[in-house]
């Protein structure tokens, strides 16, 4: 893990909703490499901060500064929208927790895959193809389905596809929101899996937003703990779980707020 300079800076960062506060005071860095989990029961304001960190959501208050691969540091909220679109097509991903959200459903799965690359550059459709064809294979998805649309595939096999539409234009942050939530049990610990090979593997810096703790303890280096908007907790992921100082967490790691 690179330590030298924070993929993403946050001090003091909040979003509000009209007079509420969806989340607020919230600070930490991000460095490359890393996997942050972003963890609580839900109205806990986990999903308000990954939709603020990743401009989907406006910045209310506070900082969010991110390191471009360039080496020059933006303070997202001073980006235009055309400059943040343009990350999102060259240096970042989302993967949503409804895999229908983040793919295009009636076209094909090689379609999902290469329009990313269309849209930065990628003009020779053999090219296109044989990369939509080895990441399918990347994400156990069978090669032969290249032409077989997302509405026909499982959900295991959509969030997997989704994730490999991510990851075609190589990006260097990922944001994740309960990409396992909804599957079977054997489906979300296959999904898992794959995660934490291709996240080792392609080395990205990674928010993954779950209520799920077994999903933060397999993935995430580091976890945050919210509650009513505000981290209450944060940390090594091992030290979060198996040692929770604030008694929400204590709450959360004993179970009685979890289902």
């Amino acid at each position: 893990m690179n330590t030298e300079t924070p993929l993403l800076s946050v001090r003091g960062a909040g979003h509000l909703y009209g007079d509420r506060y969806g989340c607020r005071d919230v600070d930490f860095d991000l460095w490359p490499g890393e996997v942050l989990a972003v963890v609580g029961e839900s109205g806990s304001g986990k999903s308000t901060l990954l939709s603020t960190l990743s401009q989907r959501l406006t910045l209310s208050e506070g900082s969010i500064a991110y390191r471009l691969a360039d080496g020059a540091t933006v303070d997202l909220a001073s980006l235009s929208e055309s400059e943040v679109r343009r990350l999102w097509r060259t240096e970042w991903g989302f993967v949503h927790q409804n895999a229908a959200d983040g793919l295009r459903m009636h076209v094909s799965a090689g379609g999902n895959i290469g329009e990313p690359l269309m849209a930065t550059g990628s003009r020779h459709y053999g090219d296109i193809r044989a990369t939509a064809a080895q990441w399918l294979e990347r994400v156990e998805i069978p090669t032969d389905r290249i032409d077989d649309v997302p509405a026909d595939f499982s959900g295991g096999m959509r969030q997997r596809l989704q994730i490999a539409r991510n990851l075609v234009v190589a990006p260097r942050l990922m944001f994740m929101d309960e990409p396992t939530s909804g599957l079977d049990v054997s489906v979300q610990a296959r999904l898992l899996d794959l995660l934490r090979r291709l996240v080792a593997d392609l080395g990205l810096a990674v928010i993954i937003v779950t209520h799920d703790l077994a999903v933060a303890r397999l993935l995430a280096h580091r976890t945050l703990v919210m509650k009513d908007g505000r981290v209450v907790e944060s940390g090594l992921t091992d030290r979060v779980l198996d040692d929770p100082h604030a008694a929400y967490t204590q709450l959360l790691v004993s179970s009685i707020l979890q289902g």
